[in-house]
């Protein structure tokens, strides 16, 4: 039985709709078996930076520590629901064992985003945590809570069509895997996982991988995604040839009650196909 982790953290977010990341996490936890459902307190502050070129990191620490002792406590597979894109960075970490030390080198972890998410503190446009967490999953030039970092080719970018210049740098650097908007399909993902002899994946999906007509409620929509079918065969190649140890969904940002509504038909066709 799939639990569910709902951490409305919006924190990590460089958007000026940022608090509404609140009323998405909610609103998607309304739809939810409340059996199988814990909602994280998350605090309202907003936090420092401790001088680390990351806004409001101190809050993001706090929250991450309360996001691992709470996936600690259920049992997998669990379904971290967000907030911003950062609690899939700590979702993922605690999934593939770096956050307890006995990181598998086996994991791979796949990061639907239209975002690439692998700035750091020097070169991010924002100094949010949200355009650094991808990166936060393979070095500790983005701040992260774990020692141990997952190895960048067990990382698959997929869906992404947003990717700045410092990125594509990291990209070729350190080897990372894209499948762009225009390449992914549902063999050819399962193929890349597959590939990669993976023993389990985590699997991450920011709304805003979705074309802007499928989901409104996103705060940094990119035009041409994945509609909501092409995302859920995709999902559901990955997981017939692969055990899914856990996942996330993050960036729901609705404007009213009317929009959250609107799009939680969507958004619950992803939540079956990970659950």
């Amino acid at each position: 039985m799939t639990h569910f982790l709902v951490v409305p953290q919006w924190q990590g977010s460089s958007s000026s709709r940022a608090m509404q990341l609140i009323d998405g996490a909610l609103a998607i936890a309304g739809d939810l078996p409340r059996s199988s459902c814990v909602v994280l307190d998350v605090p309202m502050e907003a936090g420092e930076s401790l001088d680390s070129g990351v806004h409001r990191l101190s809050a993001l620490h706090r929250i991450a520590r309360a996001h691992l002792e709470a996936l600690a406590e259920l049992d997998d597979p669990v379904l971290t629901i967000g907030g911003d894109s950062g609690v899939a960075t700590t979702a993922a970490l605690a999934a593939v064992g770096a956050t307890g030390g006995t990181i598998d080198p086996k994991a791979v972890v796949v990061w639907f985003s239209s975002h690439a998410g692998l700035h750091d503190p020097g070169s991010s446009p924002t100094g949010a945590f949200d355009s650094m967490s991808a990166r936060a999953l393979l070095e500790d030039a983005a701040p992260r809570p774990a020692e141990f970092s997952l190895a960048a080719d067990r990382l698959i970018l997929a869906g992404v069509r947003a990717v700045d210049a410092a990125e594509a740098d990291v990209i070729e650097r350190l080897g990372v895997s894209v499948l762009s908007a225009d390449e992914l399909t549902p063999d050819a993902l399962a193929a890349a996982v597959a590939g990669l002899g993976a023993s389990h994946v985590f699997i991450h999906v920011d709304l805003d991988v979705l074309d802007p007509a499928a989901v409104t409620g996103v705060s940094d929509p990119e035009p041409f995604g994945p509609d909501v079918a092409q995302l859920v065969a995709c999902i559901g190649a990955v997981r017939a040839h692969t055990p899914l140890h856990a996942a996330a969904i993050t960036g729901f940002a609705p404007t009213s009650p009317a929009d959250a509504v609107n799009d939680l038909g969507a958004i619950l066709r992803l939540v079956g196909a990970l659950a």
